[in-house]
């Protein structure tokens, strides 16, 4: 950590060049002595990055920046917000603690918040951003959070880990073996200090294969953003052998897309089924990493089109987690057909159909954009069709 970066003259730089030329940075140069240029556009790279992100960093004077890859694997603010309402208590423990997003987040819901990170530069930079955010009740330790488990017999409302996939799994079937941490290899470990974990995973992880590892699953969270799902949260419960509940939640800047059911529910569950009516919905893409294709239907008294289309209809317009459409029209899957409607451009979603859209649009020579919506799927004929629609919310 160059402390250099944080004189007042190299701060108004950084501020004053994040719209900057980074080539043209690196070509002039800076005539700062203190410090290299790289170190210096690494810091605007890093603080461009935040804008959107971690506004409350970026608005804040005199942060310290890691490189931007750091950043890029931090949680945002949004989901960490997210996560912060779900628990609350005297003491968590963030075993993984990175650059401290989530930490800060915790620190508005619990007297004691300890941060581990077993990088001594990030752990540095860390520390000084809680300083100057004014985040007091942040305990920050420069040591692996599993050791330092091994070490302190103190025990915490929660432990927080968010265990990150080793670069020599690249290209494998993801497990959480495959994590560094092994969260499996060390939950006996972890509870023995709290009963009550929370684990942050990549929505690469598939859920079943996530329920096969861990113990005492009491409830897992799928959170996207802005219809991207971001991360899974597994919540356990240090004995706990009920039913799982899932939790689906797509945030976005005017509300949350939130649908909740539980596994015993879906397993048991019957979708019922039509061909296309008035309306056509389109699940968030929350639902659709939870699976909850049976109980969408179900609780949202919709009809699915297909087994494994993941289209839903209904005859009148229902409330529903996800896009909603108008049917203008449907015809069958041909050349003639399609042709007939003239479209140049459309937005185009195929759903359990055997072509891609950039295969589509290169067959009728139809671009992107415009008003229309497109739907290439098959029906509970097990036909092929184009479902024409307009976009409602």
């Amino acid at each position: 950590m160059n402390y250099s970066i944080l004189n007042t003259e190299i701060q108004e730089f950084i501020n004053n060049n994040l719209n900057s030329n980074i080539a043209s940075i690196l070509l002039k140069g800076t005539s700062f002595n203190s410090i290299e240029t790289k170190e210096i556009i690494e810091q605007i790279e890093s603080k461009k990055r935040c804008e959107k992100k971690l506004p409350t960093w970026f608005g804040a004077k005199n942060i310290y920046y890691p490189n931007k890859l750091n950043i890029e694997q931090t949680s945002s603010e949004i989901t960490a917000k997210y996560k912060s309402e779900l628990i609350k208590g005297a003491s968590i423990i963030d075993l993984t603690g990175g650059f401290g997003v989530d930490c800060f987040y915790f620190a508005k819901q619990f007297k004691r918040v300890i941060h581990c990170e077993i990088d001594d530069n990030i752990s540095n930079i860390v520390a000084h951003n809680f300083s100057e955010l004014n985040m007091t009740n942040i305990q920050t330790i420069n040591n692996n959070g599993i050791e330092y488990l091994k070490t302190n017999s103190t025990p915490y409302d929660w432990i927080y880990i968010d265990p990150s996939r080793r670069h020599d799994t690249k290209g494998k079937v993801f497990f959480l073996k495959d994590c560094e941490p092994n969260v499996p290899e060390h939950l006996e470990l972890l509870f023995k200090n709290s009963e009550k974990i929370m684990i942050k995973t990549s929505p690469l992880l598939d859920i079943s294969m996530g329920i096969n590892e861990l113990k005492f699953v009491k409830t897992i969270h799928v959170i996207a953003v802005h219809n991207e799902v971001k991360e899974l949260l597994w919540i356990l419960e240090s004995g706990f052998d009920g039913i799982i509940n899932v939790e689906t939640v797509n945030l976005k800047n005017e509300n949350k897309e939130r649908f909740r059911f539980n596994l015993n529910e879906e397993r048991n569950t019957e979708a019922c089924y039509s061909l296309p009516l008035n309306f056509l919905y389109e699940p968030n893409a929350a639902i659709l990493k939870s699976g909850a294709f049976n109980e969408i239907s179900n609780q949202m008294a919709v009809f699915k089109i297909h087994k494994h289309s993941h289209l839903y209809t209904s005859d009148i317009l229902m409330d529903f987690p996800g896009r909603r459409f108008k049917i203008e029209n449907i015809i069958p899957y041909n050349k003639k057909d399609i042709k007939k409607l003239n479209l140049s451009k459309a937005n185009i979603t195929t759903r359990n159909f055997p072509e891609t859209v950039q295969e589509i649009r290169k067959k009728f020579h139809i671009q992107d954009g415009g008003e229309t919506y497109m739907f290439f799927t098959t029906d509970l004929n097990n036909q092929r069709i184009v479902i024409i629609t307009q976009k409602l919310d």
